[in-house]
């Protein structure tokens, strides 16, 4: 199973799409390590640099995350960056489903959460550990700690902990 945690990264905006996710120039790569140095290359927003990526595993965004196309390269692309996690307040639905396929957490909460999470990102240094099993986020920052309960449907969490659709396939059929 694939590491649900680390360093956040915060991207404090609603409808990063697919095409900031990764560019479409980008597409026609015939690898997943291909896209690695270009994960958010378009994506404009205040006070983000590119360098911000390196060294987290975790995503947290505002509402829409992942909207636009409904390729696999924009999943393909964070979890070759070593962030398995992306929360926010809502997904673009193929976006959400390519992430469960792909082994990876695409974990929704209400605004006051998320406007919680924001509050962390004060001295740039939170970090978030999930347990899958018992649904909890456990976020630590400023010398504190707080958890955070949040739900996943069945199949999907069977998805995740499996590592993905084709590694659930296998161990299925």
């Amino acid at each position: 199973m694939k590491k649900f945690e680390g360093n956040v990264l915060f991207l404090d905006r609603s409808d990063i799409n697919t095409d900031e996710i990764i560019p479409a120039k980008y597409l026609t790569e015939i690898t997943k390590e291909a896209l690695k140095p270009h994960l958010f290359e378009d994506l404009i927003l205040d006070g983000f640099n590119i360098t911000d990526i390196h060294g987290k595993g975790v995503v947290v965004s505002r509402n829409n995350f992942g909207c636009g196309s409904s390729r696999e390269h924009a999943p393909w692309a964070i979890e070759q960056n070593g962030i398995n996690v992306v929360i926010a307040e809502g997904f673009a639905r193929i976006f959400r489903q390519n992430m469960y396929n792909c082994g990876m957490l695409a974990i929704e909460l209400p605004k006051q959460d998320i406007d919680m999470l924001f509050s962390t990102n004060d001295n740039k240094n939170a970090y978030v550990s999930i347990d899958i099993e018992k649904e909890i986020i456990s976020v630590s920052a400023n010398n504190q700690k707080k958890e955070i309960k949040f739900s996943l449907a069945g199949f999907d969490k069977d998805l995740v902990t499996a590592g993905g659709w084709v590694d659930y396939v296998d161990k299925k059929y």
